[in-house]
């Protein structure tokens, strides 16, 4: 008899899986590895924010009789907010986030005009609020991402007329200008120098010749200078830091800063424990703001600012090697300025807290309390993941709709 030979059945093949979601706000290709590195430092920064603010608050809310877990409930609903705004936009293609300058420019300087209207509101001086339907945002942030929306857009479209003085200069800077000035009306002269920063650094990565942007950076400095002269309450901050914060300052325009210094040196090496801080008992006013970090050195020491520093760190590189393998003018000069924006305003924040800047008010990206700032620094994120994809990942336009 002969010997049966079974030939075996081809085992049938498996269907390919089709990219998910989270390949496409992180991207499908190996070259897209820092980009979960930015998401997770981005998480982790956030983390640390609701921590602080909820340490920060605590004391002011209990004195003032309100809801200790108000102000951290707040800001971290306005985070998972800006989450989702950053998870959806990452899955956006660059055309869409191009179609989207136009829409957020118009719409942030309508909003800045709106403050000087009944629906604007004033914060410790500064008219820089709107107030609709119990609902309170500033619109200074979101004009920060519409005006680097908008001028990528523009500088991507002038690219081969930048070379002549008219086409480098118009409409970047009067519409530049405009938005410093309706910030600067409101006296928040912190905000109008960020504006100064984000403008000059999309002029710069857009290709504008070197001359035009120290032309507009001297002008740009003089009235920075002119808006703190003019200005009694800024003279006397910038004389206090001259000064050193001396003990006669110690309960005039210097008592913040001064105080805020007594938090980090009081914090050493591994701070007094998470909760623990004296100075947030009412000697730092509005301890959540401007000077969280200060309370975030109290109460977890040199090691909790090292740590801090060394995420903005991470962040900044892993978004400038994700930008570097990045062609197009338009992605480089949107993903360039958000970065500079980002980390040029905490390094800022982060002097002046330490009393190497004068007070200005800048709060501390993804840290300070504030709903309006941590939408507009995760959508400024979430641009960055849309315009820096790898041509090779998912093709979906819409992401996490």
């Amino acid at each position: 008899m002969g010997t049966l030979i079974r030939t075996p059945h081809p085992r049938p093949a498996r269907a390919r899986r089709e990219p998910g979601r989270i390949r496409t706000w992180i991207g499908d290709d190996p070259s897209d590895r820092q980009r979960p590195i930015i998401l997770a430092v981005v998480l982790t920064l956030a983390a640390i924010g609701l921590v602080e603010v909820a340490s920060a608050s605590s004391v002011e809310s209990v004195a003032a009789g309100a809801n200790p877990y108000d102000l951290p409930l707040k800001q971290g609903m306005w985070t998972v907010a800006g989450i989702v705004l950053m998870l959806f936009l990452a899955g956006l293609r660059e055309q869409h986030i191009r179609r989207l300058a136009w829409p957020m420019l118009i719409t942030a300087v309508v909003s800045l005009v709106l403050v000087f209207t009944p629906l604007g509101m004033t914060v410790n001086g500064n008219r820089n609020w709107l107030s609709v339907g119990g609902f309170t945002a500033q619109p200074s942030e979101f004009a920060k991402l519409a005006l680097i929306v908008w001028a990528a857009d523009i500088l991507t479209r002038k690219q081969k007329l930048l070379g002549q003085w008219k086409h480098a200069v118009v409409p970047l800077l009067p519409v530049g200008g405009i938005i410093m000035g309706l910030v600067a009306l409101g006296h928040d002269l912190g905000t109008t120098m960020i504006v100064m920063l984000i403008l000059a650094a999309t002029l710069f990565y857009g290709g504008v010749p070197m001359k035009v942007i120290s032309v507009t950076g001297s002008i740009s400095a003089f009235a920075a200078l002119i808006l703190a002269a003019t200005s009694g309450n800024r003279m006397g901050r910038i004389s206090s830091w001259l000064g050193g914060g001396s003990a006669d300052d110690s309960q005039g325009l210097g008592y913040q800063a001064l105080n805020g210094q007594y938090a980090l040196a009081s914090g050493s090496w591994f701070g007094t424990g998470l909760g623990q801080s004296r100075q947030k008992w009412n000697w730092i006013p509005e301890a959540h703001n401007d000077f969280i970090f200060t309370i975030l050195g109290e109460e977890l020491g040199f090691a909790g600012t090292l740590l801090v520093l060394a995420l903005f760190a991470v962040l900044a590189v892993a978004i400038f090697k994700t930008i570097a393998r990045t062609e197009g003018t338009f992605a480089r000069a949107l993903s360039c300025s958000v970065v500079t924006w980002i980390i040029g305003q905490a390094v800022i924040n982060i002097a002046m807290v330490s009393g190497l800047l004068p007070v200005i008010g800048v709060p501390l990206p993804f840290i300070s309390y504030g709903g309006s700032a941590m939408v507009s620094s995760l959508a400024g994120i979430g641009m960055i993941l849309a315009v820096t994809r790898s041509p090779a990942g998912p093709k979906t336009g819409s992401g996490a709709g």
